[in-house]
């Protein structure tokens, strides 16, 4: 497959589809990049430097000010000087430009709305996350959502534990095969009061898991504890593993253990600050299989 090739074939679907190619947006006489003045103008209530519209766009000052021209010549912006630069430019939407921002905002809401009626919406969005991952975007924000399991979301657990640890420690199939038998057994009891588990959401995306599953009646295990890579660094862990403990003290156990591997250190990292330590060791090929445990009598969060 020629990749290069590949990649502009979607380009050129990919603008069709959307209807930048036509004179203007949305029948209007704007062109995309006018549009986009726009719109980051229309985001924010306070005047923007010329610097940081030309940062936003990718374009350079002598393209930017012949845009802005134009715009400022159909009663859209104004310029001024900064106050407290007077070097620097400053701009703003008039009380028309805001209304035509409105406008093309409205449409473009409606052309998307249409767009996806009717798709197989939860994979478009994974899959347009993805292409945003690799080519270097980051999810919109860092808020985290934790939430319980639901359907398709243990296959998901099985899956991106054999793929990441496959990728970045070299366990094979042996390990993913652990991972589904534990995620069989927490299925198979899914009436024990005793257990429970949870999924992390970044801006939709799954981002992250861990299970509480019962050891004895005094005692709770964690397992399965994972963060994707690109969420790492967000206190998704942390998050995770603190559902795990309240739910734990909540369910009666007096105690909590885990087993996990010495190489593992940003896990190791996550367990030390939630208070576990380790009460067991034994050598295996190539790392250190650990025990640790903690005491969850009275336990409050972030105790």
């Amino acid at each position: 497959m020629d990749a290069i090739a590949e990649v502009r074939a979607f380009n050129r679907f990919y603008t069709e589809v959307i209807g930048v190619l036509g004179p203007g947006m949305h029948d209007s006489p704007y062109s995309l990049t006018e549009a986009r003045i726009l719109y980051e103008l229309g985001q924010t209530s306070s005047p923007m430097e010329t610097g940081e519209i030309r940062r936003l766009l990718g374009i350079d000052a002598g393209y930017l000010s012949r845009l802005l021209t134009r715009l400022e010549s159909e009663g859209l912006v104004t310029r001024e000087r900064a106050d407290h630069d007077a070097r620097r430019q400053v701009v703003s939407l008039t009380e028309s430009g805001t209304t035509t921002y409105a406008d093309l905002d409205q449409k473009s809401a409606a052309q998307v709305a249409g767009l996806i009626d009717g798709v197989e919406l939860p994979r478009l969005l994974t899959s347009m996350a993805t292409i945003r991952e690799i080519l270097g975007g980051g999810p919109r924000s860092d808020t985290v959502v934790i939430r319980a399991p639901r359907p398709g979301d243990l296959g998901w657990v099985v899956q991106r534990h054999g793929a990441i640890y496959t990728r970045e420690q070299g366990w094979g199939p042996d390990f993913e095969a652990l991972v589904a038998r534990i995620c069989a057994d927490f299925l198979d009891n899914l009436d024990d009061p005793g257990q429970g588990g949870w999924i992390a959401e970044v801006d939709g995306r799954r981002a992250g898991c861990v299970f509480c599953v019962r050891k004895d009646g005094e005692t709770a295990q964690l397992r399965l504890l994972l963060v994707e890579p690109w969420a790492r660094g967000r206190g998704v862990g942390a998050r995770l593993v603190e559902e795990c403990l309240r739910f734990a003290a909540d369910a009666g156990y007096t105690r909590i253990r885990l087993w996990t591997r010495d190489v593992l250190t940003a896990a190791r990292r996550i367990y030390q600050a939630a208070g576990f330590e380790v009460t067991g060791t034994e050598q295996a090929e190539g790392f250190v299989d650990e025990i640790w445990e903690r005491d969850i009598s009275g336990f409050t969060d972030r105790n």
